[in-house]
Parts: C-alpha cells; structure tokens; sequence
C-alpha cells in the first residue's frame, strides 16, 4: 500500500513540472549588424508576454518568455528596431539593420529623414570619392551633385579648387558655401598669392583650399544644402549653401578588429594643349633671322611671326651657341618646326595614395584609426605636394542614456615648389605660349651643361634661353625659383548626448579648428624680373573654436501627427595671425632668409591680427501628419563682431511646407515617388566686409626719408554706418 503512495505522489510531481516546462518557454540565437558582426548588449523583449534579455559578447542571447508571448523585440542603438513572431522554432537569429544606412541628414546635430526635408538636398556616398582619386576633395564631387559647379584653378600640383552652389551669390564677398565637418565648421580658404596684387604682373603661387586637407579615405557621406531654407539655420556663414561632411567612426559595443589598407597610383599628361601653328617660326620679319643674345635683333622677339618653317631655309639660332667647341658653333642651323615641343616640356605626373585604417570596439567602446598618405609629383618638372593624415574617432555608450564622442584630426601639407602662375616671366606655361615654334624645349633641360646668358641681357649670369629680353631658361627656374609650402593643421571635436526621458535629450559639443602655415618665395640672383634676387616669408596661424548645446524634444502626438523641437545656442571665435617679411634685393647669391637683405635696403614687415566672434541662438521645429506630409520652421540669430555694436544682430527665418504625395495617394503607373515643397527664408551675410573695419584705424609706413615709421589712415573706408 505505501508503494502505492509513493508512486502516485511521484506522479503528481511529474505533472506538475511537465505543466511547468509547458508554461515557459526558452528562446535562444544570436543578434548581429548587417557586417555579421556580433552587437554586445543588444536588448531582447517579450511582446505579450513576460521576460527579457540581453547579449553577451558574442552577440548571443537566451529568454525564457511565458506562453502569452507573441513576439520578440529586438532593439540596439543606433539600429532600427525589429520584430519577429514567434513560430515553432527555439532559435531565432537577427541581423538588425543600422540607422545610419537610412537616407537622412543630419543638421546641426539634428537628424532626420531626407524625404521629410522641406528643401533640396543630395548626398553624395564617401565610396564615391575614393573610385578615382583626386588630390583635392572638392574635385571629386564634380558631376556627381546637381546644381553645384565645381572649377579647378589648374591641373598642376596643389592647385585650389572653387565649389559654388546654385551660382555666385555676392560680387565683392566670398561665394564658398559654409563646409561643416562633423557638426564643426571648417575654414576653407585659399591663401595663395596668386592674384593679391603682391607679385609682379600678377604671378604668385596657387595654394590648395582648407578642405584639400581633408583625407577622402575618412569620409562617409557628403550632404550638400542647396537652398536658403536650408542654410538659414546655419546663419551669415551659410548664405551660399552648406556642405556637410560626415567622417567614419567607430560603432560602440563593436566587437574584434579589423584593418582596411587602399592604394592607388594614377598616372598624368596634358588632357589638351592650346593649337599652335607650325607654319611660322620666332621673329618678326617672314624674310630673315638672325639671333645674337635673345634680347636684341630677331632673338628679342617671343612670337612667332618669322620666316616659314620646313622650307629649306637655315639661320642662326639659339642652339648655334650651345657648344663653342662644335665648328658649327655660331653658324646657321636648320629652320625646322617642333610640334610637340610644348607637350615635350612636360613630365609625366605621378600621384599616389595609400591609407591604412584600424577599427574595433568592445562592450560600450568604438573607436576608428587611420594613417594616409598622398604623395603627388607633377606634370610641371620640379614641382610635387604632399600631404599626411592622421585621424581618430572613439565613441562611448557610458549609459543607456549617457553617450560621449571624440574625434581629432591632424594633416599635413608639404611641397619643395609649387608652379608659379599668371602672366608672370616665372611661369613656364607662360612662357610655352609665346615661345617660337622651331624652339626645341628638350635642349634647354640640361640646363647645368649650358654656357651663360650673355652679359648685358635681363638673363645674365643664368643658363642660356632662347630668349633672354623676356625669361630665363624655364627649368633653371624651375629649379632654383622656388615656392615652398609647409602647413599643419589639427581639428576635431567632444561631444556629450544625454537622453533625459524618452521625448527629451540634450547634447553639447565643442570643436576647434586650428592651423599654422608657413609659405615662402625665393627667386635667385639673375632672375628676369628679380636681378638683384628676392625673397619672402608669409606665415599664418588660424583658431576657431565652436561650441553649441541643443535641447531637442519629440512626441508622437497621436497615430498620424508627430511633433519636434529643437532650441540651441552657439558661440564661435575666430583669430587669424599673419606675418609677412620681404627682402626685395639679396646680399649674397643663394641665401635666403630675411638677414640676407641687400646692403642699404631694409626688410619689409607687415603684421596683421584679427578676431572675430558671433553668437547665436537658433531653433528648429517640425510638425508631421501620417510621414507624408511635413511642415517645417526655423529661425536663427547672430549677433557679429564685424559689425558696429547697435546694429550687429542678423535675424534668419525660414518656413517650408514638403508633401510626399506618392505616400498619400496611389500614383499611377510609372510613378513611383512624388513630393512638392515650397518654403520662405531670409538669409544674408556681411559680404566682404573684414574684422575692424566698421571703426577707424590706422597703419604705419616708412616716411620719405626712410628713418621712421609714420602713422596713415589706409585706404579702407570706416563703415561705421553698416546696418543688419
């Protein structure tokens, strides 16, 4: 009988474990991105039901959910949410597809959809700019956004770029849209001296734009803003556009390692060259040519209105003084044409880049590394640039409701010559243009082996040219004339993201943009336009630092309305040093530096300080019915330094109403999207208008005699009457 007990209580007890196993039920798999990378920490939900879970560090997870469960949510940050119902399966494994893929932008650290934009936009993916290399960024975007017109000052090396947005938008101020890398404004200008009234007959050397020093390999996608409407909130810098430019990251809670290495090597020669005839050689006269020194008689001449060419004839020429030992020395050679002599001066160029990146993360941790280098040599013979990179990027999920980023970025730019340029006797293109057409370019290279210019000439003392009234033997001053570069740059940011309630978050975020430069040129004793020799130093030191804080709110109002507002505030410094030393005559030939200033002359200086500050407030809103239909406003205002104090506040308002009337109504066959928008804004900025010059100032000069500085009014008019 007690047996009998004993199994029937044993029974019981097995039922009711049995009901409970039936009860719950355990659900086990593995949460990955898109890559197959495993996301740590990733949050596993019950729908309907009871129970949670989260990830461990191989991205695997295990719940026990009760028989009400529906569903499972899976959720990460920075990935889109997704749900799977549960089916008979145990095992469930999701791949979660990153946030950032979406279409969307981000606008003073606000992001949101493309399609709910109220104006025009178009992104630009950072794989298209690394397909074909180019040296400076902004050529890379040609072709590739609409309405935006891109224009290269040149092919040679280190050579400035221009993008305009929708076409110029002010005559006498600069027509650059406002580049904003990471949140953080960059400068972009270009600080050649190519056109600054400083060289002779309108030379000086070309210098690549801010943004040249941004490395492609780093950049993951490139907005550009092409509207008022858009730029309104980015205030008096963004009256010509904005371009954002976003650079790769690391993803926190990433987990392994990985490394990325690109190389690439291009390959340049003149595209097209200007149609010269060879019908015609040097001179003036179609009858006779005789040359003696390249500065008087027919040799003086730099055009080719001569004798004709291939027709038999012989003169004496340049290449007649070459060697004294030849016993055709100073005798008539063969009046012959060289088509190609032009394309035969140049060399051919050579860029390379090669960047290597090292990525990883581990549980609230991501972080990005990445070494580049691009090394150019150019077409021109005896000019190349260079630039190093150095960027990093960590971000840290220090709570879920606490994120924390830094990044910082250092380039360097170099070159031992950059191309003079103009209509300047040391441009060498200049000097192709008006060269005759039987002058043979390959015998002036060896320039080393050539007997002097003749004394009395503007070349004297340099290699024999082919005209000496006019230049110097353009690879002589290719080597010797040099326009050197050297600029080191550092920008980055810290930002901090607080989530105070599911509707409510506030960021903050500091960014500083920082350079120094020093630019030099030197032009040796003999030189055409410089015989006593010449030499100058520009340096230049550049700060800005931008620091915003931003409250944004955002609420579901009900099914079909959402709501958002964002309040923030910025205050930007800006401060810009420039030191100029010129030595116009050199004591020793060769030397140069500003100690080596010809004997009774002096070294000029110019110094130059400026600051520059604006602070704002700005706020942006949205109200949206059913994700289709969106209105949108926005209002800024800036209070500038540059202007006088009772009138220095600028007030920026827009208004734009978008619909996407594909997802209203069914659009008929062979349309697949439809959006209208229109909008309002009001947008300028301060044009050409410099720090100080709202209040008079005063500059110094020598006097007549040489013996003191005397104080002068320059010719900058006081403006103290500028209105907003």
């Amino acid at each position: 009988m007690k047996k009998n007990y004993l199994f029937t209580l044993l029974t019981m007890l097995l039922c009711l474990l049995t009901t409970a196993a039936f009860a719950q039920r355990t659900i086990t798999g593995t949460v990955s991105d898109g890559n197959g990378e495993a996301l740590i920490g990733a949050t596993v939900q019950s729908v309907g039901g009871t129970g949670a879970a989260t990830t461990d560090l191989d991205g695997k997870y295990s719940i026990s959910v009760s028989k009400e469960t529906t569903a499972l949510l899976f959720s990460y940050v920075g990935f889109d949410n997704e749900t799977v119902t549960l089916g008979t399966s145990n095992t469930i494994d999701v791949s979660l597809r990153d946030a950032g893929l979406l279409d969307e932008v981000v606008i003073m650290g606000i992001p949101r959809s493309a399609e709910s934009a109220g104006y025009a936009t178009q992104k630009l993916d950072g794989d298209g700019l690394i397909k074909a290399r180019e040296p400076n960024l902004i050529n890379a975007i040609s072709g590739k956004i609409a309405g935006v017109q891109i224009t290269s000052s040149s092919g040679s090396v280190g050579a400035s770029s221009r993008l305009v947005v929708r076409g110029a938008a002010s005559i006498t101020g600069s027509t650059d849209p406002l580049y904003v890398v990471d949140g953080v404004p960059l400068d972009n200008r270009n600080l050649g001296t190519a056109g600054d009234g400083s060289a002779v007959d309108g030379g000086g050397f070309d210098l690549p734009n801010g943004i040249a020093d941004i490395n492609p390999d780093d950049i993951k996608d490139i907005t550009v803003l092409k509207g008022p409407n858009a730029a309104a909130l980015y205030g008096i810098r963004a009256a010509n556009g904005v371009v954002l430019i976003t650079t790769k990251s690391g993803k926190a809670g990433q987990k392994g390692f990985g490394v990325s290495f690109n190389s690439s090597t291009t390959f340049e020669t003149p595209l097209v060259l200007p149609d010269f005839q060879n019908s015609y050689g040097q001179g003036p006269d179609p009858n006779y040519f005789y040359w003696e020194n390249g500065s008087t008689d027919d040799g003086g001449v730099d055009e080719s209105w001569g004798p004709p060419l291939d027709a038999g004839l012989s003169f004496t020429q340049w290449e007649s003084f070459i060697d004294p030992t030849s016993p055709d020395y100073g005798k008539p050679l063969p009046w012959v044409s060289h088509p190609n002599n032009i394309r035969d001066f140049y060399d051919t160029g050579i860029t390379s880049n090669n960047n290597i990146s090292f990525n990883g993360g581990a549980k609230g941790v991501g972080y990005r590394l990445s070494l580049g280098l691009m090394n150019q040599k150019g077409m021109v013979p005896n000019t190349e640039y260079k630039r190093y990179n150095v960027g990093a990027n960590t971000n840290f999920d220090i709570s879920s409701r606490l994120k924390a980023g830094v990044s910082a970025n250092y380039a360097k730019a170099t070159s031992g010559n950059l191309p003079t340029v103009g209509y300047d006797s040391e441009n060498p293109v200049q000097q192709m243009i008006w060269s005759g057409r039987n002058v043979d370019f390959n015998k002036l290279r060896d320039w080393e082996n050539l007997p002097l210019a003749p004394a009395g000439t503007a070349a004297e003392g340099t290699p024999l040219n082919w005209n000496t009234a006019f230049q110097n033997n353009p690879y002589w001053v290719l080597a010797n004339n040099l326009n050197k570069y050297n600029k080191d740059r550092l920008f980055g940011n810290v930002n901090l993201a607080y989530r105070i309630t599911d509707d409510l978050s506030i960021t903050a975020k500091t960014g500083a943009d920082t350079w120094s430069s020093l630019a030099s040129e030197q032009k040796a004793v003999g030189s055409n336009e410089y015989q006593e020799g010449y030499y100058t130093e520009i340096a230049r030191t550049f700060m800005e630092t931008n620091s915003d804080v931003l409250l944004s709110y955002k609420k579901q109002l009900s099914p079909d309305f959402d709501f958002s507002i964002n309040l923030g505030g910025n205050m930007m410094k800006s401060k810009t040093r420039l030191l100029v030393g010129t030595a116009a005559q050199l004591e020793l030939p060769g030397v140069y530096n500003l100690g080596n200033v010809k004997s009774g002359t002096s070294p000029s200086l110019t110094n130059v300080i400026r600051n520059w500050a604006i602070n704002s407030i700005y706020g942006t809103g949205q109200i949206a019915f059913k994700d289709a239909l969106y209105l949108d406003f926005t209002g800024r205002n800036d209070w500038s330094s540059l202007l006088p104090l009772e009138n220095n506040s600028f007030f920026y308002p827009s208004v734009t109403l978008s619909a996407v009337l594909s997802d209203l109504w069914t659009m008929p066959s062979g349309i697949d999207y439809l959006k209208v928008r229109g909008g309002w804004a009001k947008v300028g900025s301060t044009g050409a208008l410099a720090a100080y010059e709202t209040a008079q100032t005063f500059d110094f000069r020598a006097d007549p005699f040489g013996y003191r500085l005397i104080a002068f009014q320059p010719r900058t008019v006081e403006q103290s009457q500028y209105r907003s």
